[in-house]
């Protein structure tokens, strides 16, 4: 991999991107000898965060009942956690940044386990509410902490695509395992189980943080870009918001269109105070790199298309087919395995072999052909012949997708701004299941209306015609989103293709190694500055 310059004070300093400086800039600093343990503890901590995204939904009918939630303020319990996570992920990465990224892990992990016990004893609506959204507080100094604790703690790069690998695995696989242990814990214990899980799991990772993992040299001149923090908060929690309030209205509904463009002309301003701050809260050289640009876009898209199918699955599973939470979790655990081993089995083992679109733009098109056999069901559909094969299929190509696209997403950025980088991956994945999950939903409502006018049925009849009528129009509706999912996925794999463009990590490194006279350089793939803040 080419040096990058890093300017400073003055002079300038040529350091290899994927090597984290010491103090004085004069060496690497040696591998933490843990690393390999500390992979654990991040993982366990990622684990945690992606498990909550999904683990909630199966216990969500139970705790409605239970605590007198009405229809319509049931949405807060998903709405209030995204809304804090995705509107504060880009502050918390760069809190990371400046006052210590194994700091910002340890408090996450904590505040994350204190604010799940206080959900589990929850005894009304509001006390839920307010746990869930301090769990996405939590979770946004959490989630930028682990990953680029991860980027810093692997500087090898043969190291760093296993460490990823395991990553990527568990970033995919994480939203499948939640709903197997969620339709566990509410079918043989009870609802607030889902939440209280957290609390042992959290303290066995800070016991490991403490003694595992290291924290990278912090920035001396540590400051807060106070203006930047609120605008780009405030940006993505109206966006985040207005995409979850078009899920209950109209797009064109007043509130709507205003949080979506207010938000829209907020981070527009954001992003014009970033050429101006002496220490940015997002360095815009971080997104002005073509290959990061596209690992971020890529992992957008793909999460718009993949939110939506899961619950059109689960609700696929447990009302058309009368699944039980349990068994519907444990059908995904197929895809799970096949998750695994395109993460750690094709992805981890190739990357440093050929370009990191050579992987993702193969992974999103099998991804896509397993969404085709998910659209393709009907109510006679078997589990054997149309959602196993969709689900592996997607696994598979998910797992190789999300290892080469998270390792190109923070790779080749300075220590003290991988942070930011972790967050802005984050940040988009959060926002993207937002739209994700208004929009299809969206679609599938609409579809299903449709059905039903076209067909003239009458609900208002309770025939058994009228309800197998309905089934019929619910999973054509399921069908129609479906087919949407599997065209963003096809767009995705065009966005791969043009922006992903850099060669294989192997091959930089030993460009680099054999310098000026060591071979062509790829168009496009010439690295951007990399600055010390």
């Amino acid at each position: 991999m080419a040096d990058t310059a890093l300017p400073g004070n003055g002079a300038e300093r040529l350091v290899s991107p994927d090597v984290s400086l010491d103090k004085e800039g004069d060496s690497p600093p040696p591998p933490n000898p843990r690393r390999w343990w500390g992979l654990v503890v991040i993982a366990l901590a990622q684990l945690i965060v992606v498990l909550d995204m999904t683990i909630v939904n199966i216990a969500l009918p139970s705790a409605q009942q239970d605590l007198g939630m009405t229809d319509g303020n049931r949405q807060w319990v998903i709405t209030a956690y995204t809304l804090a996570f995705g509107g504060l992920l880009l502050l918390g990465g760069r809190l990371g940044d400046l006052f210590g990224r194994k700091r910002s892990f340890i408090i996450g992990l904590i505040g994350f386990a204190g604010a799940s016990a206080l959900g589990g004893a929850a005894t009304g609506p509001g006390m839920l509410f307010a746990a869930r959204a301090l769990q996405g507080v939590f979770a946004a100094l959490l989630a930028p902490a682990a990953l680029s604790l991860m980027t810093t703690t692997f500087t090898d790069p043969r190291e760093r695509g296993k460490a990823f690998g395991v990553f990527g695995a568990i970033a995919g696989a994480g939203g499948a395992i939640g709903m197997l242990v969620g339709g566990f814990l509410t079918e043989y214990l009870d609802w607030r189980w889902c939440l209280y899980v957290n609390a042992p799991v959290a303290a066995l990772a800070v016991i490991g943080a403490i003694v595992m993992l290291k924290d990278p040299v912090r920035r001396a001149d540590a400051q807060l870009d106070i203006l930047g923090a609120v605008l780009g908060t405030a940006g993505v929690l109206s966006i985040v918001y207005g995409f979850s309030e078009a899920e209950s209205r109209d797009w064109d509904d007043t509130r709507v269109l205003s949080l979506l463009i207010g938000g829209a002309v907020i981070l527009g301003i954001f992003a014009l105070w970033q050429t101006r701050a002496r220490t940015p809260l997002l360095p815009l050289h971080i997104v002005k790199d073509r290959q990061r640009a596209g690992a971020y876009l890529t992992m957008a898209l793909v999460t718009i298309a993949m939110f939506g199918v899961f619950l059109f699955l689960t609700y696929y599973l447990q009302g058309i087919k009368g699944w039980s939470p349990l068994k519907t979790g444990v059908a995904y655990l197929p895809m799970t395995a096949c998750m695994i081993i395109g993460s750690t089995q094709i992805s981890a083992r190739l990357l440093q072999k050929v370009p990191a679109r050579a992987l993702i733009m193969p992974g999103l098109m099998l991804a896509s052909g397993g969404l085709a056999f998910l659209a393709s069901m009907d109510v006679d559909a078997t589990y054997l012949s149309h959602v196993l094969p969709g689900i592996c299929l997607m696994g598979l190509g998910m797992g190789v997708t999300f290892m080469a696209a998270i390792s190109t997403a923070t790779s080749r950025v300075a220590p003290q701004d991988q942070g930011a980088a972790s967050a802005t991956l984050n940040t988009m994945q959060q926002v993207g299941g937002s739209v994700g999950t208004a929009l299809l939903n969206t679609i599938a409502a609409s579809a299903t209306t449709d059905w039903l006018t076209d067909h003239r049925v009458n609900l208002a009849q309770q025939t058994p015609q009228t309800k197998a009528a309905l089934a019929e129009a619910t999973v054509h509706g399921y069908s129609v989103a479906t087919w949407i999912s599997a065209g963003i996925m096809l767009l995705a794999v065009v966005v791969a293709g043009v922006f992903i463009n850099a060669k294989a990590a192997g091959r930089q490194a030993g460009a680099a190694a054999a310098g000026p006279a060591g071979g062509d350089r790829e168009a496009g793939a010439v690295e951007a500055p990399v600055h010390a803040g």
